[in-house]
C-alpha cells in the first residue's frame, strides 16, 4: 500500500509548503473561516505557473482523496529594500458545513504531521 503524502496546490503537479494557518469561527453566524499562508509559492518560481494547469482552485490532497477550495481571497505581501521581494501569500476560504470543516481537520492533521508541524492556541493577553 502507498502513502499519499498530503499536499496542497494553486496548479497542478505544484505543491506549495505552507508557513502558518489560522483557524476562526464567527460566533454569530458558526461559519468557520481559515487563512493559510505560505512564505513562497513554487508557482511562481522560474514561470512555473505557465508549465502548468491553473486549477481555479485550491487542492488539498491526501490519503482520503482531494479536496477543491475556492478561495474568497489570495493576497500577496510584498517586502524587501525595493518592496518587489515576495514576503508572503494569504489565502483565505470559509467552511459553512461541519462535515467540510471535520474532513478539512483532516487533511490538516495529516499535513502537519507529514510536515511538522504543530498546533498551538494563540496566547491570551493578561488584561490586567
Amino acid at each position: 500500500m502507498t502513502v499519499q503524502i498530503p499536499t496542497i496546490q494553486f496548479f497542478e503537479g505544484i505543491s506549495e509548503e505552507l508557513a502558518d494557518v489560522s483557524l476562526r469561527r464567527n460566533p454569530s453566524t458558526g461559519v468557520k473561516s481559515v487563512l493559510m499562508v505560505f512564505k513562497q509559492l513554487k508557482a511562481v518560481e522560474n514561470f512555473n505557473s505557465f508549465k502548468s494547469r491553473f486549477s481555479n482552485a485550491l487542492r488539498l490532497t491526501d490519503s482520503e482523496g482531494e479536496i477543491t477550495v475556492e478561495p474568497s481571497g489570495v493576497k500577496f505581501i510584498f517586502g524587501g529594500p525595493e518592496g518587489d521581494d515576495l514576503a508572503r501569500v494569504e489565502c483565505k476560504f470559509e467552511i459553512d458545513r461541519e462535515d467540510h470543516w471535520e474532513r478539512f481537520m483532516r487533511f490538516m492533521n495529516r499535513y502537519a504531521e507529514a510536515n511538522g508541524m504543530a498546533y498551538g492556541e494563540p496566547e491570551k493577553k493578561d488584561s490586567e
